[in-house]
């Protein structure tokens, strides 16, 4: 399983490249899945359904399933969150996992930048960055896509990406 990331400041583009990136890659045959860090607290239930009164009412793990999806909850309870490298373990095989965020982590990373942001660029600081998918021409040598080129970021994706033992 490789891993590649997209890193930049909130509002750079991360998710509405996803968007874009995950049905490109899978047209050219890629199985896909995605990890996505949320700074802030986030519910993926609905408050009064029974798995979130399961939740609720204390359980650590719910599990749902239907004919047509299952997921499962985890809640924490107080232990500390756990880091990338963990939550890749959850996951099953699959060829490539793009992560959204994390821009911390030593995983490989494409920085995606948007000029609008008035942020400062995040790969001089960061060797784990590979390569650049912004609205301009990064300063430096790294390998470079404009945001709305979504088959040429896959093909930065599909070079820089690497298994966990490579990082």
């Amino acid at each position: 399983m490789r891993v590649i990331g997209l890193a930049g400041w909130s509002g750079a583009g991360k998710t509405t490249l996803m968007a874009r990136l995950l049905p490109a890659l899978g047209a050219r045959g890629v199985g896909v899945s995605t990890i996505k860090h949320a700074h802030h607290r986030f519910d993926v239930d609905t408050p009064g359904k029974d798995s979130w009164v399961h939740r609720e009412a204390g359980a650590r793990q719910v599990l749902v399933s239907s004919e047509h999806r299952w997921a499962l909850m985890t809640e924490l309870r107080g232990s500390p969150e756990p880091g990338l490298t963990e939550l890749l373990r959850q996951l099953a095989p699959v060829d490539l996992v793009v992560v959204e965020g994390f821009k911390r982590d030593r995983h490989p990373k494409i920085e995606v930048h948007r000029t609008a942001n008035g942020k400062p660029w995040l790969h001089p600081e960061d060797p784990a960055i590979r390569a650049i998918a912004s609205d301009v021409p990064p300063p430096g040598p790294l390998p470079w896509a404009s945001l709305d080129d979504a088959e040429a970021i896959a093909d930065l994706v599909l070079r820089h990406a690497a298994a966990m033992a490579d990082w």
